[in-house]
């Protein structure tokens, strides 16, 4: 992927051969499908590699917005809470729609002057439509248990929901806030680097790995913390999430 300059501003372009091909297709394929206006700008693609130019979406990911909490700055509590409530509000708004990312990431939501934009959909999916047979839930460090369970057992396709997402949306803001995974692979013992993605989803899928209890902030840790521990049923849906994180005291 490169960032491209030009007299009008710059866009993002993104290529992909050989395994990338069918990623940056769909990805191409998926923008279209959402509609979101200004984002996808063009796309094509040929026997040797697929491609497609997006607009650059200027501002902080979300990852960037909370390093003053990271830091131990209080004083970057107050933006990071609008970024925290922004990006719940964004992942809302698709959901509503009908799609879910299945990829959330800290780096994924970038906070522009007009909203978050949400990045890198090449796995989102839309209700009513079969998903990719290649879906593996998205960074196996926050993908929700249920959903690390199917993928682990062969179900295909694994069909992304609204519910992992939460999951997914909640680890993201707690790596945020922390710095670190929201399961704690250390107290269980256990080293990720030295396990595959499977054998990682099968220590979640089971509950073996407890959450971390590092607590730099502690009032909006309190909000995140049940969601990473209920079960799918339990959990708020994302609007619900932002109006619970927006009563966050910075």
């Amino acid at each position: 992927m490169w960032k491209v300059t030009g007299p009008d501003g710059a866009v993002a372009v993104k290529a992909g051969k050989d395994e990338g091909t069918a990623a940056t297709r769909r990805e191409a394929a998926i923008l279209h499908a959402i509609g979101w206006p200004d984002y996808l700008l063009a796309s094509g693609e040929d026997e040797a590699l697929a491609w497609l130019v997006t607009r650059w979406f200027k501002g902080p990911s979300t990852w960037q917005a909370f390093a003053p909490v990271r830091r131990g700055t209080t004083a970057g509590r107050t933006g990071a809470l609008v970024a925290a409530v922004d990006l719940c509000r964004a992942v809302a708004e698709l959901h509503a729609s009908g799609w879910v990312h299945s990829d959330l990431q800290p780096c994924h939501g970038i906070h522009a002057d007009h909203g978050v934009r949400l990045i890198d959909c090449s796995w989102s999916w839309r209700e009513g439509v079969e998903p990719t047979s290649d879906f593996r839930g998205g960074l196996t460090h926050l993908v929700a248990p249920e959903l690390a369970a199917s993928i682990n057992i062969g179900i295909q396709p694994v069909t992304p929901s609204m519910a992992a997402e939460v999951y997914a949306l909640t680890g993201t803001l707690w790596t945020c806030i922390t710095g670190r995974w929201p399961l704690d692979y250390a107290a269980a013992g256990i080293d990720p680097s030295q396990l595959t993605p499977a054998e990682v989803r099968a220590h979640i899928a089971n509950r073996r790995i407890p959450l971390d209890t590092t607590a730099p902030w502690p009032a909006l840790q309190g909000i995140l913390r049940p969601v990473l521990l209920g079960r799918a049923a339990e959990r708020p849906t994302a609007i619900e999430l932002a109006d619970a994180v927006a009563e966050v005291a910075g």
